[in-house]
């Protein structure tokens, strides 16, 4: 109801309570569906550095060998979410375990990160290929629009619900 130069005006909005009840369901669903959301989004970069993996140059000894590539194809993949603060989610891409080339300094293989860092910027022996940052900025914006996808696929099926 408004109020203006002493007239009143009553406004009418059929369904009106109705979109109320499905806002306040989805204030109780905006975790999960930010949750499904930023993981739709994590696998589009993760796709993304796994084909940047793909296409690096093998070299034994300026570049990557064949084992610690598909040590670092192994060994990628994304932490489970963290919530530290309210509204803000984190997930961290990296990678994990060992690869099949054993060394005297590492006889349980070399660790993948240290690879993929080594890789990534340079060593005095190893030439810089810089892979991981290249393939997220370039998968940045197919990355929210999955995301922006995934989360007004939720909102619209949360609508339909009764």
């Amino acid at each position: 109801m408004a109020k203006r130069r002493g007239r009143t005006f009553h406004f009418n909005f059929e369904g009106l309570d109705e979109y109320i009840d499905k806002v306040d369901k989805l204030g109780g669903k905006s975790d999960g569906m930010a949750k499904r959301a930023l993981y739709e989004g994590v696998a589009v970069v993760g796709e993304s550095i796994r084909q940047a993996i793909i296409a690096l140059p093998y070299h034994p000894t300026k570049g990557i060998s064949h084992a610690q590539k598909e040590g670092l194809l192994d060994g990628l993949g994304f932490s489970l979410m963290k919530h530290p603060k309210k509204g803000v989610w984190y997930v961290k891409i990296g990678f994990d375990g060992y690869n099949s080339v054993r060394t005297k300094k590492h006889p349980n293989g070399q660790p993948n990160a240290m690879i993929a860092a080594a890789v990534n910027s340079g060593t005095s022996r190893r030439a810089k290929t810089n892979f991981i940052y290249k393939a997220v900025n370039r998968a940045k914006q197919q990355s929210m629009s999955a995301m922006k996808v995934r989360f007004d696929a939720d909102i619209e099926n949360l609508m339909k619900e009764k």
